[in-house]
């Protein structure tokens, strides 16, 4: 996975560039969610290496429907076919979110709380974050009943333990010593 994120960041960064110039980075992370999902189809996966197919089919079965081959996306993708790197997009899409969100002073925070979050503590929960953060924010959330009460918030950078497990965890360590 490493080794994948690694080959995919100059394809997502160029991806990236290129949206961000044309205007089109909502156009564009729509594009590649798509093509990202049929690049993770097992049947898709085997045309990769398949040396009948050419690079020109496969970039055109990855291709959304309506979209030029001779757009910049279709560009790309002729590109990324061009080098066998079809395999990557589902980390080239990934990445090229994390740029867009970047770029748009978004952060997605990752959420998990023992009991499921109402609308109201959401919302709370969102406004803190974008105080703490001076930035917008998107919530990941999900639910860990382990937790026994609180909540885990995953920046990406950073991790806020408010559960009573971390808590307990961290008692225990201190009684340890």
């Amino acid at each position: 996975m490493a080794q994948a994120i690694t080959l995919a960041r100059p394809y997502a960064r160029a991806a990236f560039e290129l949206a961000r110039a044309a205007g089109a980075l909502d156009e564009w992370s729509d594009a590649l969610a798509f093509s990202a999902a049929i690049a993770k189809d097992p049947q898709v996966a085997g045309f990769g290496n398949d040396p009948r197919v050419r690079p020109a089919q496969m970039a055109a079965l990855h291709l959304p429907q309506g979209m030029a081959a001779d757009s910049p996306f279709g560009q790309f993708l002729a590109e990324l076919a061009e080098h066998r790197r079809m395999a990557l997009l589902p980390e080239v899409a990934e990445l090229f979110e994390s740029y867009k969100r970047e770029a748009e002073s978004q952060l997605l925070v990752k959420v998990t709380s023992a009991m499921a979050l109402d609308a109201d503590q959401t919302e709370q929960l969102k406004a803190s974050l974008k105080r703490r953060f001076k930035r917008e924010i998107e919530l990941e959330t999900q639910v860990d009943a382990s937790l026994l009460g609180g909540v885990v918030i995953d920046t990406g950078s950073e991790v806020i333990d408010g559960s009573a497990r971390g808590r307990l965890e961290k008692l225990a360590g201190a009684l340890a010593q």
